[in-house]
């Protein structure tokens, strides 16, 4: 495996204005169903492998970590756990995974305090199979990972439980820095990590910090830095792929269609973007960036599903010789992680969602 990992150095200067969050969340669309299902046992897949074409793979998932004493209508870690089963037996049928694109929300409900944090055991390292942890798992920052975790109140991210920038230590997430880049360049590919976490739910986070105006100021600092690495990315980057990520979806971000437009450039060979928080796995919910593709991929089990949609698992990148990524969800049977629907699902996800359901 040959592949280069640069963490950019972030501004983390607190500016003198905060602005608001929005704490109304995403926009509402219309939902299509999901296309091609084909396979109906334990999982679902709408896809078959691109194996003779392929240069390699990644899975992507998110809102995943369980929590016994605190969780939404997801009951039991049964559906973490089938997923996670579900993510080996991928792993094992493609033999090429790269990395997991984790994009947040991994420890509900408030994150982990530090690196000796049990969490990381019992919400990670006993769920995920060893061989789906030995190669990096890129991560970034949902809302909930903050409420305790040093990093909210933080000047310096070397204290942020979550940040390590050891490209061999995969005990624990690579997170370089809030937001940062990787590049693979045997594989024409190149990721990029976003900490998105000020102007799309600041208000439902901070306030359950230790240090909510601190934290407002970290966030707000951090989400600029995040659109201008993204941005110089974008102009700079040589790889014919982009993977970018936050916690958001893109519906998430209608105050900003520059960054939306960005996401959709043609010029680019291929950009797949992938947010969570939205507790579901699908592209119908989200604002589309066509020509270009995006996910929504918070269904990892880990606190309830939604009202509009039965679809809880995790997406499958194979990335294809021709400078491509052809993405297909991995689906576990919804029953093992909340009540099917008694009617047919609603065809609009709500407007407005709970904080704390998020």
């Amino acid at each position: 495996r040959r592949w280069a990992a640069r963490a950019a150095a972030l501004a983390m200067t607190a500016p003198a204005l905060l602005l608001q969050g929005c704490g109304g969340g995403g926009r509402s669309v219309d939902i299509q169903p999901l296309p091609n299902k084909t396979t109906e046992t334990t999982t679902t897949t709408s896809q078959t492998s691109y194996a003779s074409q392929r240069v390699g793979s990644f899975l992507a998932l998110g809102d995943w970590g369980w929590d016994k004493d605190i969780h939404g209508e997801i009951d039991s870690v049964a559906c973490q756990q089938a997923i996670a089963d579900a993510m080996a037996d991928s792993a094992r049928a493609l033999g090429d995974v790269k990395f997991v694109i984790n994009v947040g929300d991994s420890f509900y409900p408030g994150g982990v305090a530090n690196k000796s944090d049990p969490a990381w055991d019992v919400k990670w390292r006993n769920i995920y199979a060893e061989e789906l942890r030995a190669v990096p798992w890129y991560s970034v920052y949902g809302n909930h990972d903050i409420h305790v975790d040093p990093c909210a109140c933080a000047d310096d991210v070397a204290e942020c439980a979550q940040v390590n920038a050891n490209t061999s230590d995969l005990s624990y997430f690579y997170m370089p820095n809030t937001s940062y880049f990787v590049e693979h360049e045997d594989i024409g590919l190149e990721v990029v990590a976003l900490d998105m976490n000020y102007y799309t739910w600041v208000n439902y986070t901070c306030p359950w910090t230790p240090c909510e105006e601190k934290c407002r100021t970290n966030l707000k600092a951090r989400m600029d830095a995040a659109f201008e690495l993204f941005y110089q990315r974008t102009a700079a980057s040589q790889a014919s792929s982009l993977v970018v990520f936050s916690h958001y979806p893109t519906d998430y971000f209608w105050g900003f269609p520059k960054f939306l437009d960005a996401l959709r450039n043609e010029s680019r060979t291929h950009i797949e973007y992938f947010g969570g928080h939205r507790h579901n796995v699908d592209q119908n919910s989200t604002t589309s960036t066509a020509p270009q593709s995006n996910w929504v991929v918070g269904g990892g089990g880990g606190w309830g599903c939604e009202g509009y949609a039965e679809e809880q698992g995790f997406v499958v990148g194979e990335i294809l010789a021709n400078g491509t990524v052809a993405t297909y969800p991995v689906l576990v049977d919804f029953s093992i992680c909340c009540t099917p629907h008694e009617k047919e699902p609603s065809k609009t996800p709500p407007a407005k969602e709970d904080a704390h359901h998020r």
